[in-house]
């Protein structure tokens, strides 16, 4: 039996912009049962790349080749969509009638309204609805740009399961490592113009990228070293007159070159750390009963959250998760102090600077430039502590210095995003609030935005639906389900999907009930009674501990205090050397001590009340 040609194919691909190519002798070939994750840093060409096999852009050079017959649906990362027509007809009108049920399915899925005209849908909505009709045409080839973003957990999971029964052709960009080990057989990496391949699953993709740099680096210093013999024998002074030295010496320009390309393609790293302000007191949220009721379009109540209880203590990674429209970004207002719950009451700890980091961007003006953004009246910011020039920050984060003068409408969703990094890193805070920072930023930007976080040593509230992000990150997750249902648990996204017994947004199983919610809250924020243990209150030994903590939480606080401003003297080490280190060992000692004996007594108070509330069943 024949084989069959691919579906699609690219051959000596080449385009460029502005004398630059995003790639040049480009071949890549996608043929039925492939699924391929298609991965590369912001500006590698990604996007563009699926608008070549798409056919939505022309080469410079090489040709596209489209099987006969076959068909290729493309979700873009801004669709441009008819403003007069509707959902309804723009999602399935090209649909037979018995296949209608399919689209309207797939709308409700996708909570799309089928009657409202695509000139009033947000962003969000509108990517929905092209993700919907690129779907629903049933393409050999599916080409997907983001298909995650603006999407929430139960909904990516229901992507993923129709991504895995496409018996056509798949690629797929993504930022979402979770979803692309679900769906991936391949990967290809967009490289500085070079296309590896990987024929396995995604999830094998950092060893394999790794190994694929660790040859590159040894073939640079292999090149260096022929180099290096060339130029020695070049200088020894044997002329160049004859042809078997001059090919010789152009031989040696070629080395140059060739290692040159490969030094200059280096790709350039975004620098980036939190600026952080004094810590804050050990307790940071305490929220009580708190409850949350809107009134809903049919004249009922919208219940956002009731009866939900917590208690954040400094260095948290709070993991908030949920679908859309749930009321996550309500309860982080609750939990702020942003917004009055209707009942409950709440208590935030002293010394508190938050940072708010917003998935829709308003705090950027698509008018000012990025300079204006990081400095309105003056040619530099406050970078941990110290003035940094504008230019040099914005290069940080992988800005050109053309740039600085642009106006934020001009740069993509992940420039943006990398933008509002910027911004809200520069700001000290002690308390860290990121909604969806995850949205269009590459994979490597990715990877070090959970390096920063981890070292931060303030508290964070993370809105994400990045479940690698989550399971790298957060300490305990709160999952607001809906209907006012909000649930807490120890661990990240898995763990908390583990202790739920089953996916979000589908019926919780037994570790999910209201019964077991005290069960679900992180295990470091208190101990519970031994099974059978029927004790209403603290013991005597515990008792007199709580009693005597405060004052020595106090004591400590003083003395550090002291230390803190001995060692500010800046003649104190000039004069006692050896005195200065003794004081900054104690000082260390303090702070060592002061949060041991804060994290007792929270768990030591935390006891008494759930003993006094539940008489410690």
């Amino acid at each position: 039996m024949p084989t069959l040609p691919p579906l699609i194919t690219l051959k000596d691909a080449r385009l460029g912009f502005g004398g630059r190519p995003l790639f040049d002798g480009l071949d890549i070939a996608l043929s039925s049962g492939d699924r391929v994750a298609l991965v590369g840093r912001n500006g590698s060409g990604k996007s563009t790349l699926l608008r070549v096999l798409a056919g939505k852009a022309e080469l410079d050079a090489g040709e596209r080749m489209l099987r006969a017959g076959a068909q290729a649906g493309y979700l873009p990362q801004d669709p441009v969509l008819p403003h007069e027509t509707t959902v309804a007809a723009f999602v399935g009108g090209d649909l037979p009638v018995d296949a209608q049920h399919r689209a309207a399915a797939v709308m409700d899925r996708l909570a799309l309204d089928g009657d409202r005209l695509l000139g009033t849908l947000s962003g969000g909505e509108g990517r929905r609805a092209a993700l919907a009709r690129a779907l629903l045409g049933r393409p050999e080839v599916l080409l997907l740009d983001e298909p995650t973003n603006h999407l929430d957990l139960p909904t990516i999971q229901w992507l993923e399961g129709e991504l895995q029964r496409h018996d056509g052709a798949l690629m797929v960009v993504s930022h979402d490592r979770a979803f692309l080990r679900a769906v991936s057989r391949a990967v290809v990496w967009l490289d500085r113009g070079r296309a590896h391949r990987l024929e396995r699953n995604f999830a094998d993709f950092d060893e394999w990228a790794e190994e694929v740099r660790d040859a590159e680096a040894r073939e640079v210093e292999r090149l260096g070293k022929r180099i290096e013999r060339e130029e020695h024998w070049l200088h020894r002074g044997v002329t160049a007159r004859r042809k078997r030295n001059q090919r010789r010496v152009q031989r040696l320009q070629e080395l140059r070159q060739s290692r040159a390309r490969m030094l200059a393609g280096q790709p350039g790293e975004v620098k980036m750390s939190a600026a952080e302000a004094g810590r804050s007191g050990k307790l940071v949220i305490e929220a009580e009963h708190l409850a949350k009721a809107y009134a809903s379009e049919d004249g009922g109540e919208r219940r956002i959250v009731e009866d939900f209880s917590t208690r954040i203590a400094r260095g948290e990674r709070v993991g908030v998760i949920g679908p859309n429209g749930a009321g996550k970004t309500t309860l982080v207002r609750l939990l702020l102090g942003l917004e009055a719950p209707d009942s409950g009451t709440l208590r935030l700890g002293s010394n508190l600077e938050v940072a708010y980091f917003d998935q829709r961007r308003e705090a950027l003006d698509p008018e000012l430039t990025l300079w204006k953004t990081l400095a309105p009246d003056s040619d530099s910011v406050m970078v941990q502590g110290r003035p940094r020039h504008v230019v040099a920050y914005l290069r940080d984060f992988l800005f050109e210095e053309a740039q600085a003068r642009q106006p934020v409408k001009s740069l993509s969703g992940g420039e943006k995003n990398r933008l509002l990094l910027a911004r809200l890193f520069a700001r000290p805070s002690n308390l860290l609030v990121m909604d969806e920072p995850t949205n269009d930023l590459d994979m490597d930007t990715l990877d070090l935005l959970v390096e920063v976080l981890n070292d931060y040593e303030g508290t964070l509230i993370l809105v994400s639906h990045d479940r690698d992000f989550l399971d790298r990150l957060a300490t305990s997750v709160i999952a607001v389900e809906g209907g006012g249902r909000v649930v807490e648990f120890a661990g990240g996204y898995t763990d908390a999907i583990r202790q739920r017994g089953a996916p979000l947004g589908s019926p919780a199983g037994p570790a999910g009930t209201k019964e077991d919610k005290a069960k679900s809250k992180p295990a470091k924020r208190g101990k519970t009674a031994s099974h059978g243990q029927k004790q209403q209150k603290l013991g005597y030994k515990e008792q007199r501990e709580l009693d005597k903590l405060p004052a020595e939480i106090a004591r400590l606080g003083g003395e550090i205090e002291a230390l803190e401003r001995k060692l500010a003297d800046p003649e104190f080490y000039n004069r006692d050397p050896d005195g200065f280190h003794a004081a900054t060992e104690e000082l260390n000692s303090a702070r060592a001590a002061l949060d041991a004996a804060e994290t007792r007594w929270l768990e030591l108070e935390e006891r008494r009340e759930s003993l006094a509330v539940g008489g410690g069943a």
